[in-house]
């Protein structure tokens, strides 16, 4: 059953809490929602058995974290910090693709996080356009024009994958939660806006990147980068495809890199 907590800037947001010790807090990307991801649930379901705590939930403006509003990134941080309390003050963030810009934003702001694990940050180089692509989002947003926002977003993934979601029972719902999208876009901007060392150079926690064995070419080159980049990073190939991980395998390493995470900060 869900569990609420409500954030400083008004939004109340729904999470499943699973285990005890050391927290992990899942940061979806663009997209997911606990109803209509099970890979994630099964992940912290399983990493959760082998001794971590872990925390999923529904991002401000999804599934049962319905919001009004423009949302932004700050809201999508308070969610976070909410969550880190829940934990007991402090957690260890894995980013899902633009979850992991989310994350990244999280721990440069100060937030208490002991590490984290990225996988397949779909981040570009500097002045590689995601300021302005973003813009359109949030201009397509403000407009009412929410399929046009969604169309936009997307427009550099798979072509398949939006003509999919258009055919689908999701489209609709994926139409709707668009507005979710803002805080992907400002951190992925924010990641662009400067050279990755001078803008991730100064992070002291540990970070793990990920890229699953089956992954495209441009999410390998932001792997390397991310790893280049951060000191200390260290990155993993894990099983996966599709932009997916394998939820049996990330649940070991993850709760083996949390318990790893919480032996430094001791």
């Amino acid at each position: 059953m869900s569990e609420f907590i409500t954030t400083r800037l008004g939004d109340r947001v729904a999470f499943d809490h699973r285990g005890s010790g050391p927290a992990l807090v899942f940061v979806a990307g663009a997209g997911p929602f606990r109803a209509i991801d099970p890979w994630t649930t099964a992940t912290a379901e399983a990493a959760a058995a082998l001794g971590i705590s872990t925390l999923v939930h529904d991002r401000v403006g999804r599934g049962e974290s319905p919001a009004t509003g423009r949302i932004g990134l700050d809201r999508e941080l308070a969610a976070i910090e909410a969550l880190l309390e829940v934990a007991g003050g402090s957690a260890v963030l894995c980013g899902h693709s633009s979850g992991c810009t989310i994350s990244l934003a999280a721990a440069n702001t100060g937030l208490p996080v002991a590490g984290l694990g990225l996988w397949e940050a779909p981040i570009g180089g500097i002045a590689g356009g995601a300021a302005a692509w973003a813009a359109e989002v949030d201009r397509l947003i403000a407009a009412g024009d929410l399929e046009g926002a969604l169309a936009h977003y997307m427009k550099d993934m798979p072509p398949e994958w939006l003509e999919e979601l258009r055919v689908s029972p999701m489209y609709e719902a994926a139409v709707a939660q668009v507005v979710s999208y803002v805080p992907d876009g400002e951190s992925l901007a924010w990641v662009e806006s400067a050279p990755l060392a001078e803008i991730l150079g100064g992070l002291e926690v540990p970070v793990r990147v990920y890229a699953g064995e089956q992954s495209f070419d441009d999410i390998l080159s932001a792997a390397e980068a991310l790893t280049a980049a951060i000191p200390g990073a260290t990155f993993r190939r894990m099983p996966g495809a599709d932009h997916i991980w394998e939820p049996e395998s990330m649940a070991a390493e993850l709760a083996a890199f949390v318990t790893e995470c919480a032996s430094v900060r001791s």
